[in-house]
């Protein structure tokens, strides 16, 4: 039997698609700022004063001492570092209105490829990929230490978050047989490749600039910073870091994403420059913390991935179907070719959410490829530009009963993958006191089960119906009148 559909693992909506194909995309449009752990609405208990809470580090005191030293903070800042549930966030010094700007940033203190270029290492950095030069930028910076006009900045930085790209081995076993897994294991090997490829053509030839051993470790918690904290959708700008703008942490009852935006404004007392501007999307209380939305689109897996939580609702549990035509097929040509002149591929990614209906194109592709048999006059080039059409109906029983054969049996083989059942995940959240990783691979590796029997119901209830479905000749016959009400064919007698 050809291979139709294949679970290994593509992380749904992802910034790095596909580990498995060669196209990565590193950093989508959406903001993307670092966050601590859990997401509350929560009301602080602190000085509602300008100054910071006194239990916060001393790193945070002096890094909010900096903003007020370079007027990124004035008294007119209606917010400030707050201890939270989340760890470390913002809070409301006095009360905020809805769409009120909580905050500004001058263009000269973002960390971009600008910035880089402007550096002494924009020469040789010149002609890399934007999110490795801003990393090397960042490192420098690092191990700049007092001398590094971003110390301030760097010594608030995490020395790592609870993205899956920092689990130790033991940690990862726990998401064993999940898709997000293998995406972590593809971006491990990802960077790790690139930063093998840095080193050896712009760190070690230039010693100069880069007097400092940068080790693969390092460059991992660049990467990890980059991912956490990038914001994209700025104009004109594809990668970018906003000191201030990040200690923000996000909340699901938040559901816009348009609070953020670059304007023109003053940048000192007889200066103007472009400006990070940032709104509440919610009215807020004096002492609450301000909450922005990550992005709408990503999976939990996603959210792991990149900043090292997941929501606690089902609503971005994911599974990526993976479906391909085969080179082996005999009808490869023709299928390809059907699929690229209805918008897909050789290969196809359908992603799968929680109660919501199969993708509308998933079926039609899915009966393309089980194609075959005396079915596969429909591929003749006559039908060329209508066969799609007919692939959104059921074709013939023996094509709708493989495709629901094929994804059955993929799903088995999937959910057998995994190390636990969804009852013993079940058991061990309801029993709690986890770690914040376990929280997430449990969360995880629970929600893609479900998925996968979600899915595996669908078809289990397509193949019961397989006697009473209408199939293509069923339809044709009776476009042309030769099919009575009760189904049976009418035979024309010559008068």
């Amino acid at each position: 039997m050809t291979t139709l559909l294949s679970l290994h693992p593509s992380s749904s909506s992802s910034i790095l698609t596909n580990p498995i194909k060669p196209h990565f995309h590193i950093f989508n449009t959406k903001p993307t700022f670092h966050h601590f752990n859990k997401r509350s609405f929560s009301k602080i208990n602190s000085v509602l004063s300008t100054e910071t809470d006194p239990k916060i580090s001393k790193e945070v005191q002096n890094f909010w001492q900096w903003l007020k030293d370079e007027k990124i903070v004035t008294s007119k800042t209606p917010v400030k570092p707050g201890l939270v549930p989340e760890g470390l966030g913002l809070v409301a010094t006095r009360d905020i209105a809805k769409n009120e700007v909580v905050l500004e940033v001058s263009k000269k203190f973002w960390i971009n490829p600008d910035a880089v270029a402007a550096s002494e290492i924009g020469n040789v950095c010149s002609g890399l990929k934007p999110w490795i030069s801003v990393a090397l930028y960042c490192l420098r910076e690092k191990f700049k230490g007092d001398d590094s006009k971003l110390k301030y900045y760097i010594n608030v930085l995490p020395k790592s978050t609870d993205s899956t790209i920092f689990w130790s081995e033991e940690e990862l076993l726990e998401i064993q047989g999940t898709q997000l897994l293998s995406t972590t294991l593809g971006v491990k090997e990802y960077v790790q490749s690139e930063f093998l490829k840095v080193e050896n053509e712009i760190i070690l030839p230039n010693k100069r600039l880069f007097p400092f051993t940068i080790t693969l470790d390092d460059f991992f918690w660049a990467f990890g910073m980059l991912r956490s904290r990038a914001f994209s959708r700025l104009r004109n700008q594809n990668l970018v870091i906003i000191p201030f703008a990040d200690m923000i942490n996000h909340s699901a009852r938040v559901t816009t994403e348009d609070h953020a935006q670059e304007v023109q404004g003053p940048a000192g007392l007889f200066s103007w420059d472009y400006l990070f501007s940032l709104r509440s999307p919610l009215s807020l209380k004096a002492g609450e913390q301000v909450f922005i939305q990550y992005d709408l689109n990503k999976s939990n897996a996603d959210m792991a991935l990149d900043y090292g939580f997941i929501e606690s609702g089902s609503e971005r549990d994911a599974f990526t179907l993976t479906l391909e035509i085969s080179e082996s097929d005999e009808f490869y040509a023709d299928k390809l070719d059907i699929a690229e002149l209805n918008g897909l591929g050789e290969s196809a990614y359908f992603d799968i959410k929680n109660g919501q209906s199969l993708p509308p194109s998933m079926i039609p592709y899915l009966r393309l490829l089980a194609l075959g048999g005396t079915d596969a006059f429909l591929l003749e080039s006559i039908f060329r530009n209508s066969v799609w059409e007919f692939l959104e109906s059921p074709i013939s029983r023996s094509n709708e009963e493989l495709i629901c054969q094929v994804v059955r049996n993929a799903c088995k083989s999937a959910l057998s993958g995994y190390h636990t059942t969804i009852e013993e995940d079940e058991k061990l959240k309801e029993e709690g006191n986890m770690s914040p990783r376990l929280e997430i691979a449990i969360g995880i590796r629970s929600g893609e089960k479900k998925l996968l029997q979600q899915i595996d119901d669908i078809f289990k209830d397509r193949e019961s119906e397989l006697d009473i479905l209408e199939y293509y000749q069923e339809r044709r016959l009776k476009g042309l009148g030769l099919v009575g009400e009760q189904g049976d064919i009418i035979f024309w007698e010559p008068k």
